[in-house]
């Protein structure tokens, strides 16, 4: 919104400039974000708190100690990082760029999803909400339709690519099959997410970590010098996306201060299935889809751990781990929960060195 406001004002006077620049505008994002967090987060855990009375029902099937230390937590806490994200992209955003409104119907569809799971959890009071089926089906057709407007206002020679790290010139033309590969990404990367967000603060830091190093990776791509020497893929408007990844870092540190052990306030599918596939769309956009696995490795340790899990069992009645996800399974061996958490986020911390290491490596 500032943009447009301040745009026909661009060389009128200094100030009225400063709103061209993507590093300004991403520091007003962050700060904008972080500071409705810090508002609003007390009234919005109130009420939370007053609606559901008994907190998010805790798995029967988890750790025993979760019965104990986490009943009565209110969820849902993703609507404080949505809401603040929303806003945050409203005003800093340049509303004329197409990403920007791709990114806000990815945003909005996969946290109504999430909205309804934990809607009928805490209804039914029973720790499943949508069954699978139905909730995978809804991604699907989400990441469907977002996949489509994504292809159509993508550049045409680029659209259908997928680049490889490290090898500069290991591209794939992948066509029509782009669609489908696009669709496992977003809604891989949404419910890696979700399966990570188990403990206090778990999957809060390794999504500012991924936000932070896409933000980068962003202002790159959308710049034609960079993306050059670099042997980027230039993708022109991307730079926009780094405010609206600035905006999750700020709204997610906010939403931190109260989900920090002991958490005040739980995610909940509201939050995590939305930044999941919000983080795999900028990584489409920005056709660094295979950096995304890098940077995010925790998050798709956390998915393999439980598709291991399950296949194991499945076929030999055995089952590879204590527990899944695989921060369950050191729970179950006696690590303290802050012990894990802060182990995942110094994993995440090294994985996205190396992420974005390779984008020189080339």
């Amino acid at each position: 919104m500032f943009y447009s406001i301040f745009e026909p004002l661009f060389s009128d006077h200094a100030f009225y400039n400063l709103f061209r620049y993507l590093s300004f505008r991403s520091g007003g994002a962050f700060f904008t974000s972080l500071t409705l967090c810090f508002i609003f987060g007390p009234k919005i855990i109130a009420f939370l708190k007053s609606r559901q009375k008994e907190g998010q029902p805790i798995r029967e099937d988890g750790p025993k100690s979760h019965l104990e230390t986490k009943q009565g937590t209110p969820t849902m806490g993703g609507i404080m990082i949505i809401f603040s994200m929303l806003f945050s992209l409203l005003l800093w955003t340049d509303l004329t760029n197409p990403y920007v409104w791709v990114i806000t119907f990815v945003i909005v569809s996969f946290s109504l999803i999430g909205f309804a799971d934990d809607y009928l959890k805490l209804t039914k009071r029973s720790s499943k909400g949508v069954s699978g089926k139905k909730k995978l089906f809804l991604q699907l057709l989400f990441s469907f339709m977002a996949v489509i407007w994504l292809k159509a206002v993508s550049p045409e020679g680029i659209n259908t690519l997928v680049y490889m790290p490290v090898f500069k010139d290991l591209i794939f033309d992948l066509g029509w099959f782009y669609v489908p590969f696009a669709m496992v990404v977003m809604v891989g990367s949404s419910n890696a997410v979700n399966l990570t967000d188990g403990l206090d603060g778990l999957a809060t830091i390794p999504i500012m970590i991924v936000a932070g190093s896409f933000a980068l990776i962003s202002y790159l791509v959308g710049n034609v010098v960079y993306s050059d020497y670099l042997h980027l893929a230039y993708v022109e408007g991307a730079g926009e996306l780094t405010i609206i990844a600035s905006s999750i870092v700020g709204a997610s540190l906010g939403f931190l201060w109260y989900n920090a052990p002991p958490a005040k306030i739980f995610m909940g599918d509201t939050g995590s299935l939305s930044l999941g596939a919000l983080l795999g769309c900028i990584s489409l956009i920005t056709k660094n889809e295979f950096t995304l696995a890098i940077i995010g490795g925790v998050f798709v340790i956390e998915a393999v751990s439980v598709i291991i899990q399950v296949y194991s069992f499945k076929l030999t009645g055995k089952r590879v781990f204590r527990m899944a996800p695989i921060h369950h399974h050191y729970e179950q061996k006696g690590w303290p929960e802050a012990t894990i958490v802060i182990r995942f986020w110094i994993i995440s911390i090294i994985l996205a060195i190396i992420g974005l290491a390779t984008l020189k490596i080339r």
